[in-house]
């Protein structure tokens, strides 16, 4: 199956031209996402799908990251310890998201299958995702 990033349209690329445009017209101001759509002149679907395509490039074209905090919005970012403390709370977000499709959904399934082979496999798989995003999102400056 190919990467999301192979299987970018034409129409995803040239909104994802635009919003970085934009964003780079912003810089070091970030915007909004309502800030975004006004600014760039696309839909809100068309944003969306600019920011998703535009994630996909960055890395191959050599732009700086792109992050989004409550205060600033979207922007372009080269700050490591911004980018650190962006990362941490993505890291946390997706920990807690984790944690709670164990209790809600993996945990309970194993006490339906307790010698089902895919649960089993799945527990000990998510565990382990679970304690290394754990241990990632306890990180600290102190600890370096």
């Amino acid at each position: 199956m190919p990467r999301a990033s192979e299987r970018r349209s034409p129409a995803a690329q040239r909104h994802a031209d635009t919003v970085r445009f934009v964003l780079f017209e912003a810089r070091p101001a970030g915007l909004t996402f309502p800030q975004l759509v006004r600014s760039s002149e696309l839909s809100p679907h068309q944003t969306r799908a600019g920011l998703a395509c535009l994630r996909d490039i960055i890395t191959e074209r050599g732009w700086p990251p792109l992050i989004w905090t409550l205060k600033h919005g979207y922007k372009f970012c080269a700050d490591p310890a911004e980018l650190q403390v962006y990362e941490v709370a993505i890291i946390r977000g997706k920990l807690t998201e984790i944690r709670r499709f164990i209790t809600g959904t993996v945990a309970p399934h194993a006490v339906l299958q307790p010698k089902g082979r895919w649960i089993k496999h799945l527990n000990t798989q998510l565990n382990s995702v679970e304690s290394t995003l754990d241990v990632i999102a306890d990180y600290t400056d102190a600890d370096a």
